[in-house]
C-alpha cells in the first residue's frame, strides 16, 4: 500500500540504510521495534509533527484515521512520552518477522506430480516458489504452462503460469493477475499460488471450476518484483521498491506501480524523490520490469483482449476499483462493477467473516498515478481491472508480517470470491 507524506517527515534510519545498499549487505534487524496504530482524530498532521524526530519505519498509513508506525527501540521512551491514543500491534517486530521466515521446505515432486497442499502452511524461499510453479505446470501439462513476461533489473525473469481449457490455449479473452509487486507483501505470492493450484486440480472434477478455466484464458504472474522480494529475504524484510539505481544517487529502487505510462506526468499520486517508496521514476515506464509487463499486457489485449484484471497487494482488506489518478473519475462501466465488487465482498466474508471495503480506488483510499490499473483501464482495455488488498486490517493488524497460519484463510477466502466473480462477470 501507498505510503503518506509522513515518510519525508520522519528520521527512517533503518529504511535510509536499505535505500542506499544496491548490493547484498548486512541484514537489517528490527529486533526490539514496537509497531503501534495511532489514532490521528483526523488531525494527521499534528501527529506526525510530533513522531518527526523519531527513528520509525511506517507501516500501513491511513492519516485521517491512523498511523501505523514501527518504532525503534532507542525511541521508545520518547515515543511513550508523547502519550498519543496508541495501541499494540507488534510486541517485537523483529520476533514476529524470524517466526514468520520459518520457511517450510520443499524439494520439488516427481514428474508428473501434483504438489501438495502442505504448500500453503508457511512461507517459501523465492527458489521454492520458482519450483513449485514448474511442478504444478509439470503436473498438468495438456493445459498449462510457463510463460515469462520480461526480466527484471538483476536479470530474473517475471514469470508466470498460463492455464486454459477447452478450445486449447490462447483462445479465450485473458484473466489475468500480478503479485508481488511490492516485495514486502508476501501473502498475494500465496493467494495466487492457491488459486492457481485449484483452477488445475479441480478442473477435472468440479464442473463449476471447469466451467471456469473453458471460458477464460488465465495468467498469473506471482512475482512482478521478484529482485525486491529477494531483497526482503536477504537484507530488508520491509524493503517495497524494485532494486534499480539511479545515477547520481545513492537510493535504491523504484515503485513499479507508480511507473506504467499512463497519467505518470500528473503530481499527487507519487513521488519524484528518488528516496521516497513512492519513487515514480525519471520517466514513464523506464523500469525493465514495468517495459517487460506493459508488452505482455499489449499482446493479451492484441489476441482476445483481458476481461479481469487484479493486482494483488496487502494490506488493509480493500477492493479497489477504477481511477486511482483522478478521485471524481468513474469508469464507463462503475455501475456494474460496483454490482460484482458487493458480490465479491459479500462472497469473501462467506469463509471466516472477513470484511472487504469497496469503492474507486482514489475516493476510497489515496491518489495514485502511474498505477496498473488505470492503464489496464483506459489504455489495455481491460473491462475490470482491480486492486485487492489482502489481509489484515482493523486493531489486530499485523500489517506485512502475517502468521503463516493466515495464508490458508486468506487464500481460501479469495479463492471462494474469484469462483463468484468468475461466474459472474
Amino acid at each position: 500500500m501507498k505510503l503518506t507524506s509522513v515518510v519525508a517527515q520522519l528520521l527512517l534510519a533503518p529504511l535510509a540504510l536499505a535505500a542506499a545498499a544496491p548490493g547484498v549487505g548486512k541484514k537489517i534487524s528490527y529486533d526490539g521495534y514496537k509497531v503501534f496504530r495511532i489514532s490521528t482524530h483526523h488531525d494527521a498532521a499534528e501527529v506526525k509533527d510530533q513522531l518527526k524526530s523519531l527513528t520509525a519505519v511506517p507501516f500501513n498509513l491511513n492519516a485521517d484515521e491512523h498511523l501505523d508506525i514501527a518504532i525503534a527501540p532507542e525511541s521508545l521512551a520518547a515515543f511513550n512520552a508523547l502519550e498519543l491514543d496508541a495501541e499494540v500491534l507488534h510486541q517485537d517486530l523483529g520476533a514476529d518477522i524470524k517466526e514468520e521466515a520459518k520457511f517450510g521446505a520443499y524439494g520439488g515432486v516427481s514428474a508428473n506430480a501434483v504438489p501438495s497442499l502442505t504448500w500453503f502452511n508457511t512461507y517459501h524461499a523465492y527458489a521454492d516458489h520458482v519450483t513449485f510453479f514448474n511442478d504444478l505446470a509439470g503436473a498438468f501439462p495438456q493445459n498449462s504452462e510457463i510463460f515469462n513476461a520480461g526480466t527484471s533489473v538483476q536479470g530474473r525473469n517475471l514469470f508466470g503460469i498460463h492455464i486454459w481449457g477447452s478450445g486449447g490455449k490462447g483462445s479465450k479473452p485473458a484473466v489475468y493477475f500480478h503479485g508481488t509487486v511490492h516485495a514486502r507483501e508476501w501473502i498475494t505470492a500465496k493467494v495466487v499460488e492457491y488459486i492457481s493450484y485449484q483452477l488445475l486440480t479441480k478442473y477435472s472434477t468440479d464442473t463449476a471450476v471447469k466451467a471456469i478455466v473453458d471460458k477464460y484464458d488465465f495468467y498469473i504472474i506471482p512475482f512482478a518484483n521478484p529482485d525486491g522480494f529477494v531483497y526482503t529475504q536477504t537484507n530488508d524484510r520491509l524493503w517495497r521498491k524494485n532494486r534499480m539505481t539511479r545515477s547520481g544517487s545513492s537510493c535504491v529502487g523504484t515503485d513499479i506501480n507508480r511507473n506504467w505510462p499512463y497519467k505518470w506526468e500528473l503530481t499527487g499520486g507519487a513521488s519524484t524523490d528518488k528516496c521516497s517508496e513512492t519513487y515514480k521514476g525519471l520517466a514513464a515506464g523506464d523500469t525493465p520490469e514495468n517495459k517487460g509487463l506493459v508488452a505482455f499486457t499489449k499482446s493479451l489485449q492484441a489476441s482476445k483482449g483481458i476481461k479481469l484484471y487484479i493486482d494483488w497487494h496487502s494490506f488493509g482488506q480493500y477492493i479497489l476499483l477504477p481511477y486511482g489518478f483522478d478521485c471524481s473519475a468513474r469508469a464507463s462501466n462503475h455501475a456494474r462493477q460496483t454490482t460484482l465488487a458487493t458480490g465479491l465482498a459479500n462472497k469473501i466474508r462467506e469463509s471466516y467473516g472477513t470484511r472487504f471495503t469497496y469503492g474507486p480506488s482514489c475516493s476510497t483510499l489515496y491518489k495514485t498515478t502511474g498505477s496498473s490499473t488505470d492503464y489496464l483501464t483506459d489504455v489495455a482495455k481491460a473491462e475490470l481491472a482491480w486492486t485487492i488488498e489482502l489481509r489484515p486490517t482493523g486493531s489486530s493488524s499485523s500489517g506485512f508480517i502475517l502468521p503463516a497460519a493466515q495464508i490458508l484463510p486468506s487464500s481460501i477466502e479469495q479463492w471462494e470470491g474469484m469462483k463468484y466473480l468468475l461466474a459472474t462477470m
